[in-house]
């Protein structure tokens, strides 16, 4: 697909730094923590427990004294200096001369922090220097609890006594320095982003003054894919118009529309540069990706090129020959989607059958992660088949040993471990959907209230009881596992898609019903004829959603500007609702959901509920206003039935971030439902007061039963009729039976 230059290495070398003795200070309750006598060079941030993959307290306990936290080093920084500030309780029944937490980085003991009978059972801050020179690319520290409560040697390891719990305000503050990396296309996508950085993914795109919509859809299909990289961690495209000096950034570049500041020679076709950013010094490391062509058709097969091939790049520029997007895709085909058309295996469900393992008496639960298809509906069937194989290490006798079963946190059942054949058990549960709090399976289970939605997760939680029958029987030992086998599988196939909308909550937890089409082939982006900047990031930043939704660039979307809109009349319409777009919006009409202008908000008005309504408004109320709104609106496309529309808009563009801050909020990104959410600043506050319409596919006598379902009358009159058909077909067909044996 390309050719390049020279090829140079993938990775880079660290750079040893200076050792840092480990040392730790005690703190008393209350007390003011001593600062650090001196700072190393670099810049510091502060990492979080949950930063660190741990959600909530660490709970040390005897049987399992020991908690892990996670720390990644990006690939153009080199650590400098590490401290640990370890906040903890410990129990006030052990004996302190034989007990202690020993610190670990990656496997390497750091300290060891006695445990004084002056602070037991009262919060205690250590800070604890760690040895930059052991970081590498992903660390682990480690803390163990060593606790002693008796010097019998009969000591229980199960005693209540023998207790430390970690806070979640236990912090970690990580010095870092840059590192320049070569100028190489097969480090891509870093330095632009780095698996390694569980940050927000936040990458300046530089962009020449009124760029047409040829140039801003090659943008929008590079920042998609950024957004599919970073996933959960989220992104967001700040846009310049000359490169940035504190930043790495991203360019595209025509022969007559450069970005300010940015000097390219001849270009000779659809290119991809990575050269130092001019705006920064030297020794800064501070990288620019440029994507360039002749012509807006070559820019956009660079931009194509770039997404597909990026694989095949090497050296610091690659000319691009030729590009071929592949055969269209099928709909709900997104590879971060489970197909629904077959059962799906657990092991399509991770990235290393290790995460279906645990080990130790009461480990962490195995989490598997799902994600579905937002508009699936189960008209004949209130339940999934869920088949679950699990392995663990059988006990002598029965005891209280359990697997704990759970689905988005909620109990579906508890299974007692059997001390029978520990090969392989099997089980079968149903898991209720939406629409039935009651699941009929072999065990005839009644789970209450248990959800299934777009983003769901099964927990697996094993608990392994102590074998212990007596005083100094038999002592504990770590040889406790247990696993879930990764050919355990969950059918969606009985179901289909069909839903009704519009449904923002669908849109902003999964991008539906833009994401139907993995690359957004049905889609189309509509911007205002002048866009500023404010409107380009929001149009990027929104692609890069639907890429972290959908796993996939959107490589077929299409972007117009609002003049052009009825040349994509037969698309679902993503509309940047400011400026001429926003014009639009109420040149569609007053039956709209809200309107917003710059000074004025027309709101339709219903009682409040985020619960379909079958019939329109009750009445609108017009408002001058002079403070920021912002809004999603979602309504039936005015031009094709069965198509839909969601606007972001706001009165001005600079609100627009307000709305994109709302979908990067885990928090609040649930507040966004029904037809019309609005926005004002920290607010959130969803409504429904617009038209309901169906979209997807269901058999006849599936429609005919979902709809008369919803009038208690006609049901009652369907039932009649289809008794008095039933009756007389009985009639008939004894006739018929009695009139052949008379003629006999």
């Amino acid at each position: 697909m390309a050719q390049g230059a020279h090829a140079l290495p993938a990775e880079v070398a660290r750079p040893a730094t200076p050792p840092a003795p480990a040392t730790s200070a005690t703190t008393p309750p209350g007390a003011e923590v001593p600062a650090a006598p001196s700072a190393p060079a670099g810049v510091a941030r502060e990492l979080t427990l949950k930063q660190m993959g741990v959600f909530g307290p660490i709970k040390l306990r005897g049987q399992d004294p020991n908690g892990t936290l996670n720390v990644a080093v990006r690939n153009d920084e080199v650590v400098t200096g590490a401290r640990l500030r370890l906040v903890y309780t410990y129990s006030p029944s052990l004996i302190y001369s034989l007990s202690h937490l020993k610190i670990f980085l990656n496997g390497e003991v750091i300290a060891t922090l006695p445990m004084d009978k002056d602070l037991a059972g009262q919060t205690v801050t250590k800070d604890v220097d760690l040895d930059p020179r052991l970081f590498t690319d992903f660390n682990r520290i480690g803390v163990q609890m060593i606790a002693h409560y008796t010097l019998d040697h009969c000591e229980d390891p199960y005693h209540t006594s023998l207790w430390t719990d970690i806070s979640p305000d236990t912090t970690l503050t990580l010095t870092t320095s840059s590192i320049a990396l070569p100028n190489s296309l097969a480090l891509l996508p870093a330095p632009f982003f780095d698996r390694r950085d569980n940050r927000a993914l936040l990458v300046p795109f530089v962009l020449p003054a009124h760029a047409d919509p040829q140039t801003l859809r090659a943008a929008g299909v590079v920042s998609s894919w950024f957004g599919a990289l970073a996933g959960w961690r989220g992104a967001r495209f700040p846009v310049v118009q000359a490169p940035p000096a504190d930043a790495h950034a991203i360019a595209f570049a025509l022969p007559n529309a450069m970005p300010d500041g940015l000097k390219l020679g001849e270009i000779k076709g659809p290119t991809v540069i990575v050269m130092p950013n001019p705006a920064s010094p030297p020794e800064s490391g501070r990288k620019l990706l440029v994507i360039a062509g002749r012509d807006t058709k070559e820019l956009q097969e660079a931009a194509n090129a770039l997404v597909l091939g990026q694989v095949g790049m090497s050296g610091d520029q690659a000319i691009v020959k030729s590009v071929d997007l592949g055969p269209d895709r099928r709909p709900y085909d997104a590879p971060n989607w489970s197909p629904v058309d077959r059962p799906v295996t657990f092991k399509e469900l991770v990235t290393d059958p290790s995460q279906l393992e645990a080990a130790g008496f009461n480990p962490p639960a195995i989490r598997v992660d799902m994600r579905l298809p937002p508009d699936l509906f189960a008209w004949a069937r209130h339940s999934v088949p869920l088949n679950v194989h699990y392995r663990y290490t059988a006990p002598s006798s029965y005891n209280d040993s359990v697997l704990n079963i759970g689905v988005n946190d909620q109990l579906l059942r508890s299974v007692r471990l059997r001390p029978a054949d520990p090969s392989g058990v099997e089980r079968q549960f149903n898991v209720p959907l939406l629409s039935g709090s009651e699941a009929r399976g072999a065990e005839e289970l009644r789970v209450p209230a248990l959800r299934i939605g777009s983003t769901n997760q099964f927990q697996f939680q094993f608990h392994m009881d102590s074998q212990k029958t007596g005083l100094c029987v038999s002592a504990a030992t770590d040889s406790a596992r247990a696993a879930v086998d990764p050919d355990s599988t969950i059918d969606f196939s009985q179901f289909v898609h069909y839903t009704a909308m519009p449904n923002l909550a669908f849109f902003a937890t999964s991008g539906f019903p833009f994401t139907r089409m993995a690359d957004m082939a049905d889609t189309a982006v509509v911007m205002s004829d002048t866009p500023d900047a404010h409107d380009i990031e929001a149009m990027l930043t929104m692609l890069g959603q639907m890429g972290r939704w959908s796993g996939l660039p959107a490589l077929r979307v299409s972007l117009v500007p609002a003049s052009a809109v009825e040349s994509v009349r037969d698309r679902d319409l993503l509309v940047i609702a400011t400026g001429s777009a926003g014009e639009l919006m109420a040149k569609w009409g007053k039956g709209l959901p809200m309107l917003i202008e710059r000074s004025e908000n027309d709101l339709a008005l219903r009682e409040a509920t985020d619960r379909p309504k079958p019939n329109g408004p009750l009445g609108r109320a017009a408002m001058s206003v002079n403070g920021p709104t912002a809004a999603f609106v979602a309504f039936q496309s005015p031009y094709t039935k069965g198509r839909s529309v969601v606007a972001l808009a706001a009165n001005s563009s600079d609100r627009l971030g307000d709305l994109l801050d709302v979908l990067g909020d885990d928090a609040k990104v649930g507040e966004v439902r029904g037809d019309l959410t609005v926005v004002r600043q920290k607010i959130v506050a969803s409504l429904t007061v617009g038209d309901t319409y169906y979209v997807g596919h269901l058999p006849w006598y599936a429609w005919l039963w979902v709809h008369i379902s919803k009038y208690p009358a006609l049901m009652a009159l369907a039932g009649i009729l289809a008794g008095l058909f039933v009756a007389l077909t009985v009639f008939w067909a004894l006739g018929r039976l009695a009139a052949h044996r008379l003629e006999r």
